[in-house]
């Protein structure tokens, strides 16, 4: 027989990790610690999904990319004031704890081309990581905010 401290019980087993879902402020706060997540659309190659670093601004997402870039190319609706549905996810994952947390916003994507807006979003602070010329602003207007939390309780 296993050695057992006093009090426990031989039929409990270890307690599992648990999924908890986020509220949209809880969301957006922990996008708002982040600076790397992923953009998701389909694109002119089927399904893509790209890393891009970013920015929490005025309660939407905000990045840059070059102009004529594949990216700003599979973007463009061709129609005036379209907008491109997209999804952006951001993550935290401890793969030595089994814990973290995932966001995914839903939303659509457009180029930033009014001057009042850019200057707005320029505010915002974003800088492009790699090199070249990355003067084509987007922003994603969050419609769907959904996220979930793993926790294990069995380590500390």
């Amino acid at each position: 027989m296993p050695n057992m401290t006093q009090g426990e019980d031989p039929e409990r087993t270890p307690a599992e990790p648990a999924v908890e879902a986020l509220s949209e402020a809880e969301c957006l706060e922990l996008v708002a610690g982040q600076d790397i997540g992923r953009i998701a659309f389909s694109g002119r190659f089927g399904l893509t999904v790209l890393p891009v670093n970013y920015r929490l601004h005025d309660g939407s997402i905000v990045f840059r990319t070059s102009q004529g870039s594949p990216m700003d190319t599979d973007l463009r609706t061709g129609l005036e004031h379209g907008e491109y549905q997209v999804a952006f996810e951001v993550d935290e994952i401890k793969a030595g704890t089994r814990e973290g947390w995932s966001v995914l916003i839903h939303g659509p994507a457009h180029h930033v081309t009014d001057a009042e807006e850019r200057t707005a979003v320029a505010g915002s602070g974003v800088a492009p990581w790699t090199g070249g010329s990355k003067e084509q602003f987007m922003r994603i207007l969050p419609t769907r905010i959904t996220g979930r939390r793993i926790r294990n309780p069995g380590h500390t």
